[in-house]
């Protein structure tokens, strides 16, 4: 049963998530708990993702938090598809940039969103279960976090004129929505390296905590999409749409990222570098993304985000599932 668990964690976290939520829509005495329980998330999301962080960090030493080259190369993809997205509909579809309601315009700011979106901070955790490089892969955390928040700013009030937002309201905004959970938890565990080495030890005995508390707010997550596209007012085509465009963006990512951490790897490092590039860019904060959809783009496309947490979550169940395979096989041939 523990085996089973261990493997399964992922898709079993998924899983119950999406049933929570459809349990409590179907049983309508549970709906005046609603709002107790959406404020009780919005507490408990942000502290389990500032714990998994610190936990991180807590492994990283602040000499190891350096650029890569495969850093560049994947920062040039993540702003490059951004940017080329809103000049299609700048330039290429002008008659839909005041149209808020276009599907055109929607599908784009979709796959925009897909490919904007920071790095998740649960990825040091896959990345790690995966023997990646969690340095690398947290450095790159802080670099598109700060990409982002320049973009998004400079190229938002071009293809949405509404937004009346200057570039520093904006830039302001970005940076304390996402900044408080990537600074604080490292400085909290990079002061507890060197001032509590007895309690950095101790927390050092418990590699896996990380990866279960990442399983909880996997659960929170999958409640949240669940109740954005159980409410959703989309039509079936706009959600099948939506739902293909995080597909093909979630696979065109894993796959670029690592192919990249294979020709950008030093040597004897292509496996971690190829795990490490891939999880980089594939793996997403779809919570930012989700936010980043109601913030700055068309309301609708918000789901899009939803959507790419299942995506990317699926992926890395089975790639977790495959690690744990290849390690037991492995144990297995020698102890014979």
């Amino acid at each position: 049963m523990k085996k089973i668990l261990k493997e399964w964690m992922l898709p079993i976290a998924m899983l119950a998530g999406m049933l929570s939520y459809l349990v409590y829509y179907g049983i309508p005495a549970l709906h005046p708990a609603g709002p107790v329980l959406s404020r009780i998330i919005g507490v408990v999301q942000p502290l389990l993702i500032f714990l998994m962080l610190f936990l991180s960090f807590s492994k990283i030493r602040p000499r190891d938090i350096r650029l890569h080259r495969w850093h560049l190369w994947l920062l040039l993809i993540q702003g490059g598809l951004f940017c080329l997205g809103g000049a299609a509909i700048l330039f290429s579809v002008p008659q839909v940039v005041t149209a808020g309601d276009a599907r055109t315009r929607i599908l784009i700011e979709c796959a925009m969103i897909c490919f904007i979106c920071p790095t998740a901070t649960a990825s040091a955790v896959v990345t790690g279960k995966l023997k990646g490089d969690m340095a690398g892969i947290t450095t790159y955390i802080i670099l598109i976090n700060l990409l982002t928040s320049v973009l998004v700013p400079l190229v938002i009030p071009m293809i949405n004129p509404s937004d009346t937002r200057t570039f520093t309201e904006a830039f302001s905004l970005i940076v304390a929505k996402i900044f408080p959970l990537l600074i604080f938890p490292c400085l909290a565990a990079w002061l507890v390296r060197y001032l509590l080495p007895r309690v950095h030890r101790r927390i050092q005995k418990y590699p896996d905590l990380a990866f279960h508390l990442w399983a909880v707010a996997l659960t929170l997550a999958i409640c949240v999409t669940t109740r954005a596209l159980v409410h959703s007012d989309l039509s079936f085509t706009d959600i099948l749409l939506m739902a293909l465009i995080s597909l093909t963006c979630c696979a065109f990512q894993f796959w670029m990222g690592r192919k990249i951490g294979r020709w950008k790897a030093h040597k004897n490092q292509e496996h971690a570098t190829e795990i490490t590039a891939g999880q980089a860019l594939g793996q997403k904060n779809t919570v930012f993304a989700i936010w980043m959809g109601l913030t700055f783009m068309t309301p609708v496309t918000a789901v899009v985000g939803g959507f790419y947490s299942i995506w990317h979550n699926l992926w890395n169940s089975w790639e977790l599932r495959k690690a744990a395979r290849a390690e037991e096989t492995e144990k297995t041939e020698v102890a014979s």
